[in-house]
């Protein structure tokens, strides 16, 4: 009886031990997973279905049978990058399983699990993947096991969580990732969403070579033009002139151009008004909007616009929205690029001398917006100018050329004149 009991208690120890185990199951409980990983698409998500990439240029990945039977408590790996969904991941910065302001969720596509940091856990097991929000089934709201800093760039940045100040996760000899104290110096700590090759400069419109054209094939309109009316004139440009269905470099976030997400993100509003369609807008120099679709991220958001030499390019061409599904304010029109169907917007938020992007009409980096004010600007019926202050400046900003050429912010003159643009055909 005695012998029994101690060899009971040996094996009561060895079950409580806490060193790590790999879990592995056959397969998962469809029923149970579904109900645990739920996708949330009420979430403004900064990156869709991109790599994460390690400094050395390597993939994290799950295994969706590497942990229990709703995929949660699974490792997060480290392997070559090939493309699969397991290497994929989403970024939220807001929804269901994140109100922080400055706060990511870092989800995988596969399971749509969450990345999450446990202290509690055996070490060597306290970086995890498992259900938003903190519940094992699901229910959970939102946790800061699973919230990490986000400072809205693609990186290299460390994954810091909000639940454990000076701990950052880190790449091991194992390749998983594990957690370890924050340390500048240490690449292993240092992660890239995209490709790790990817160029974090947003100002590259400034190296595309400008077109020599002949600006007396643009008229001035004396009356708004109907589409019909629109001539397009062909010129050779050193960026792309359509709207590419390729992957291509771009210059901010992702790294990759996501043309799936593009087009989700900047779709046509069929139901739109316009003044005018495909014309271009110059301002008191003599110079024309212009944007480059590859110098933003991976749904052409972010994409700076720039003053160049007018040429007839659709990079150049803008249609005047007076009503729509993106704006129901009267006296007020939206700037669409003809190219990309994003908006201008005007974001006071950002960095001095980047408050003036192309971004999703609406206002939602996925699409799903309806009508912000960061994208109106004030406009009468029959005008061929424009003068472009946004209505969240309060009359008191306009958008014009800055020194180095860019679109940007300054205070509203007291002549209107000389910081409107005018409408031409094209």
């Amino acid at each position: 009886m005695y012998l029994f009991i101690l060899l009971l208690l040996l094996a009561t120890r060895g079950f409580a031990s806490p060193a790590f185990r790999k879990r592995v199951v056959a397969s998962l409980d469809q029923t149970a997973f579904e109900e645990a990983q739920q996708r949330d698409d009420t979430a403004t998500r900064a990156f869709t279905s991109v790599p994460i990439t390690t400094s050395s240029g390597q993939c994290l990945f799950v295994d969706e049978l590497s942990g229990d039977f709703r995929a949660n408590l699974t490792p997060i790996q480290i392997a070559a990058c090939d493309g699969s969904t397991g290497q994929l991941w989403d970024v939220l910065t807001s929804g269901k399983h994140n109100n922080v302001a400055g706060s990511m969720l870092v989800v995988n596509t596969l399971t749509q699990a969450c990345l999450n940091f446990d202290p509690r856990r055996a070490a060597g097991n306290t970086v995890i993947m498992f259900s938003c929000g903190g519940r094992a089934d699901g229910d959970g709201l939102v946790t800061n096991s699973q919230l990490f800093s986000f400072n809205e760039t693609s990186g290299p940045l460390t994954l810091t969580p909000e639940n454990a100040p000076g701990t950052c996760l880190s790449v091991t000899s194992a390749n998983v990732l594990d957690q370890a104290p924050c340390d500048e110096s240490d690449s292993s700590q240092t992660f890239t969403f995209g490709a790790s090759s990817a160029s974090t400069d947003p100002a590259v419109a400034s190296s595309v070579a400008p077109v020599a054209s002949d600006a007396a094939g643009f008229s001035s309109l004396p009356t708004p033009a109907s589409p019909s009316s629109v001539v397009i004139t062909a010129a050779a440009s050193a960026v792309p002139t359509s709207d590419s269905t390729t992957p291509l470099p771009v210059s901010r976030a992702g790294g990759v151009l996501n043309p799936s997400a593009a087009a989700e993100a900047n779709e046509m509003d069929n139901t739109a008004v316009k003044a005018f369609s495909s014309v271009a807008l110059k301002d008191a120099s003599g110079q024309c909007l212009f944007i480059d679709p590859t110098a933003g991220d991976f749904r052409q958001n972010l994409i700076p616009i720039t003053l160049q030499t007018c040429d007839g390019s659709q990079n150049q061409a803008w249609d005047i929205v007076t009503s729509g599904k993106h704006n129901n304010v009267a006296g007020s029109v939206l700037v669409v690029s003809s190219l990309t169907q994003g908006c201008l917007n005007f974001d006071p938020r950002r960095a001095a001398g980047d408050t003036v992007i192309m971004f999703s009409c609406g206002g939602r980096a996925d699409g799903d917006g309806l009508v912000t004010n960061s994208q109106l600007f004030p406009f009468i019926e029959g005008q061929t100018d424009i003068l472009l202050a946004p209505e969240n400046g309060n009359n008191a900003t306009c958008l014009v050329a800055n020194a180095d050429g860019k679109l940007d912010s300054t205070t509203c003159a007291g002549d209107a004149t000389s910081q409107s643009f005018s409408i031409l055909t094209i």
